[in-house]
C-alpha cells in the first residue's frame, strides 16, 4: 500500500471516535484551489483508519466520494479567492455512524452495523474573511469556464452557506450510505462518469448524487428584464431584434439560442443562432435548419430535441422552445438550451416566458415599421422616372438628394422624357410638403405632364392646365378636409427640347412658374437667364404662363435647380444672394454636364456648416457637337 500523504504543515487534526477533523489556513493566491486539493487528499487519507472496518458497500462508494471532494473544495477555492481576496480556512470532517433512516440511538455502547444501517459523511467547509460579499453562484475565473455552486448542488448531498460576524463559510457534505438506502441510479449511475462525460467545460451534469435533475442555472438578477428592455427598445428591424436577443441570452440563460422568424403562410425561417462557444454556430444552425418548429400561440415552454452539434460528442442536455407570441399572432419562436438534464424553476420560466414577450413585441414594432416603410418607399418610387430619355447632341446629368435619413424620394421631382420624333421634354419641380399628400401631388403633376405633352400641348398650354388642375385639386382638398386641410402649392420649370434639320442645336423652349430661374452658361463664359418669374401652380387658376425660346448651341449649358440650391443658408445669408448661383455657374466655363452637376452639388454642401436641410436637386443639359450620323433615341436609367 502506498504511504498516506502527510497533512500540509499548519494543519491541524482532531480525532474522536465517530469524527475526525481536520483545518488548514491557505493563502489567497493561484496555489490556493491546488493546495486545498491537496489538503483534502492528504486529511481523508488520514481519516481513512476511520473507515477501514467499515461493510464493503461504504468503502467502495467512499473512494468515489474522495475524489468529489477534491474536485469540489477546489470550486469553493478559487470562488473564494477570487472573489473574496482573502485567505481561506479549509475545515474537512470524516464522520462515522449509522444510516440516517432512522434516528440516532442514547449514548451508550455501540450496537453492532450492518451494511443497510451504516453510513459515512465528508463535511467540507471553506470559509472567507469577506462576509459582507454576496454570493454569487456563477462566477468564475477569467479566462476558464467553473461550475462553482452549480456542481456542487449537482454532487453534494447537501450544502449551505453560513454567515458569521466576521466571515463567510460554504460548506457542503457527501453522504455514504448503505446499499439498501442508496438512490436507484439515474441515467448516469456515477456523477463523476456524468463529468467525464459532459467535460468539465459544461453546464451543470446531467444528474446529481442520487440521480436528481438538476436546476437549471442562470445569472438573471433583478436588473435583466430591465436590460432586455433597454437593449430591445427602439429597434426596427426584425432580424437585428433577433440577434440582440441572442447576446442577451447567452451566456446568461442558456449555453446557445436559435430564434425562429415568422414568414408568409405561418412557415418560419431561421434568423439567427448564437452558441458561446462560438466556433460551433454554423454547424448548429445547420442543424437547426432541419427542422422547422410550429407556430402556436401558447406561451408555454415546449421541449425540443437536443441537437448533437450543440456540445461535445456525447454530450446531452435540455433544450426548450418558447412561441413569440403578441398582437394576438406567433411572431416567432426563441429556442434556448444547456448541457445537462436540468428542470427550469418555475421563477426562471416566467423570466424566459417575459422576456419572449417582449421580444415578439419588439418584433411585433419592427415589422410594422419596415411594412409602412415599404409602402412609403412603393409610393416614393412611383413618383420619379424610372428612365431617363436619351437625347441625341446632349448631354444630361441629374443631381437628386432627398432630405432625411432613409429617404428616397422627398418634394422634389424630376423628368426627362421623349414626346414624338426628334421632341422631348424636360421638368423640375418642388411641391409644398414632404408627407403622402405630397408625394400624390407629385404623382399627379409628373403623369399630367407627359399626357399633356404627348397630346400636342405647347410649354404655355401644359403649364396653364396643370394650374387649373392644382387649383381644383386643392379646392377640393380645403372642402372634404375643413379647415385642417391645406391647399397645396407646386413651383415646377417645364421645358421642350426639338431637334430640327439643319440646326446648330436644339431648339429649347421653357417656362417658369414659382420656381428658381434656369441659368444659361454661353459659350463666352457669361451666365443669363433663360426665363422669366412667374406665379405658382395651384394658386389661381386662371393663370396665364408664357414661355421663352432660345437656341441651345453647342457648349451651351441650361442649369437648373431647386430651392434647396438657391436658398442654401450660412447664417443669415442665401448660396443664391448677389446672383451668387451664377458666379458659381461662370466658373464651371469648360467642364461637362456631369462636372458642372458635381461642382453645384459640392457648393450647396460646403456653402454652410450645417448639413442641408432641404430636398436638393439639380439637372444640366448641355448641347454637344453632333457628328456622323445621329444616334437612335433611346432611354437610360437616371445617372
Amino acid at each position: 500500500m502506498p504511504p498516506r500523504p502527510a497533512l500540509p504543515s499548519g494543519s491541524v487534526l482532531i480525532s474522536r471516535p465517530d469524527r475526525c477533523v481536520s483545518r488548514t489556513t491557505l493563502q489567497a493566491n493561484q496555489r490556493a484551489a491546488s493546495e486545498a486539493r491537496a489538503f483534502v487528499r492528504a486529511a481523508l487519507a488520514e481519516q481513512a483508519a476511520a473507515v477501514v472496518d467499515a461493510p464493503q458497500a461504504i468503502t467502495e462508494e467512499f473512494e468515489e466520494a474522495r475524489g468529489d471532494a477534491e474536485l469540489l473544495v477546489s470550486e469553493l477555492a478559487t470562488n473564494a479567492v477570487m472573489h473574496a481576496g482573502t485567505d481561506i480556512d479549509v475545515i474537512c470532517s470524516l464522520e462515522q455512524g449509522q444510516s440516517h433512516a432512522r434516528p440516532r440511538e442514547e449514548p451508550g455502547p455501540s450496537a453492532p452495523v450492518n451494511d443497510e444501517e451504516a453510513s459515512v459523511a465528508v463535511i467540507i467547509e471553506v470559509a472567507d474573511r469577506h462576509p459582507t460579499r454576496a454570493l454569487r453562484p456563477h462566477e468564475d475565473l477569467p479566462g476558464r469556464r467553473g461550475l462553482g455552486l452549480r456542481i456542487v448542488d449537482a454532487l453534494a448531498s447537501s450544502w449551505g452557506v453560513t454567515y458569521d460576524q466576521d466571515e463567510k463559510s460554504v460548506w457542503f457534505r457527501l453522504e455514504i450510505a448503505g446499499q439498501a438506502h442508496r438512490a436507484a441510479p439515474g441515467p448516469t449511475a456515477s456523477p463523476r462518469r456524468a463529468l467525464r462525460d459532459f467535460g468539465t467545460d459544461s453546464a451543470v451534469p446531467a444528474v446529481g448524487r442520487g440521480g436528481l435533475i438538476a436546476e437549471w442555472p442562470h445569472q438573471a438578477g433583478p436588473t435583466f428584464l430591465a436590460e432586455g428592455s433597454e437593449l430591445l427598445a427602439g429597434q426596427l428591424d426584425e432580424d437585428l431584434v433577433a440577434a440582440l436577443a441572442g447576446q442577451l441570452l447567452v451566456p446568461r440563460l442558456a449555453d446557445w439560442c436559435g430564434v425562429w422568424l415568422t414568414v408568409a403562410c405561418g412557415r418560419m425561417r431561421l434568423s439567427q443562432v448564437w452558441h458561446a462557444e462560438e466556433w460551433r454556430i454554423d454547424e448548429l444552425r445547420h442543424e437547426l435548419a432541419r427542422e422547422m418548429p410550429p407556430a402556436i400561440l401558447s406561451t408555454a415552454s415546449i421541449p425540443w430535441p437536443w441537437p448533437e452539434t450543440a456540445g461535445d460528442v456525447g454530450t446531452r442536455g435540455s433544450a426548450l422552445a418558447f412561441p413569440l407570441v403578441s398582437a394576438g399572432a406567433c411572431q416567432g419562436m426563441l429556442l434556448l438550451g444547456r448541457t445537462g438534464q436540468l428542470r427550469m424553476t418555475d421563477n426562471l420560466a416566467m423570466v424566459v416566458q417575459d422576456v419572449a414577450r417582449r421580444i415578439a413585441q419588439s418584433l411585433v414594432t419592427a415589422r410594422r415599421y419596415t411594412r409602412q416603410k415599404s409602402i412609403s418607399r412603393a409610393l416614393q418610387r412611383n413618383q420619379l422616372p424610372d428612365f431617363l430619355a436619351s437625347i441625341p447632341g446632349v448631354e444630361t446629368a441629374i443631381v437628386y438628394e432627398p432630405y432625411g435619413e432613409g429617404q428616397t424620394v422627398g418634394g422634389d421631382f424630376y423628368d426627362l422624357f421623349p414626346m414624338g420624333e426628334r421632341s422631348w421634354g424636360f421638368l423640375l419641380g418642388d411641391v409644398q410638403g414632404k408627407d403622402p399628400e405630397a408625394m400624390s401631388v407629385t404623382g399627379l403633376a409628373r403623369y399630367l405632364v407627359r399626357l399633356l405633352a404627348r397630346e400636342g400641348h405647347g410649354v404655355e398650354s401644359v403649364l396653364r392646365r396643370l394650374n387649373a388642375a392644382m387649383a381644383e385639386e386643392s379646392a377640393e382638398a380645403v372642402v372634404n378636409g375643413g379647415e385642417r386641410a391645406r391647399p397645396r402649392f407646386l413651383s415646377m420649370l417645364y421645358g421642350e427640347l426639338q431637334l430640327g434639320p439643319g440646326t446648330e442645336g436644339p431648339h429649347c423652349t421653357i417656362a417658369s412658374a414659382g420656381h428658381p430661374l434656369p441659368l444659361r452658361l454661353l459659350t463666352d463664359g457669361s451666365v443669363v437667364a433663360a426665363a422669366e418669374p412667374q406665379m405658382l401652380l395651384g394658386i389661381d387658376d386662371s393663370a396665364v404662363f408664357e414661355a421663352s425660346s432660345f437656341s441651345l448651341v453647342p457648349g451651351e449649358t441650361l442649369l437648373c435647380v431647386t430651392d434647396g440650391v438657391t436658398e442654401r443658408r450660412n447664417g443669415h445669408r442665401q448660396l443664391d444672394d448677389g446672383d451668387g448661383l451664377s458666379a458659381v455657374l461662370r466658373e464651371c466655363a469648360g467642364l461637362g454636364a456631369k462636372a458642372v452637376a458635381e461642382r453645384i452639388r459640392r457648393t450647396a454642401h460646403d456653402f454652410g456648416p450645417d448639413p442641408v436641410e432641404d430636398d436638393l436637386s439639380v439637372l444640366v443639359l448641355q448641347a454637344l457637337p453632333v457628328t456622323g450620323a445621329e444616334a437612335d433615341t433611346g432611354e437610360h436609367r437616371p445617372g
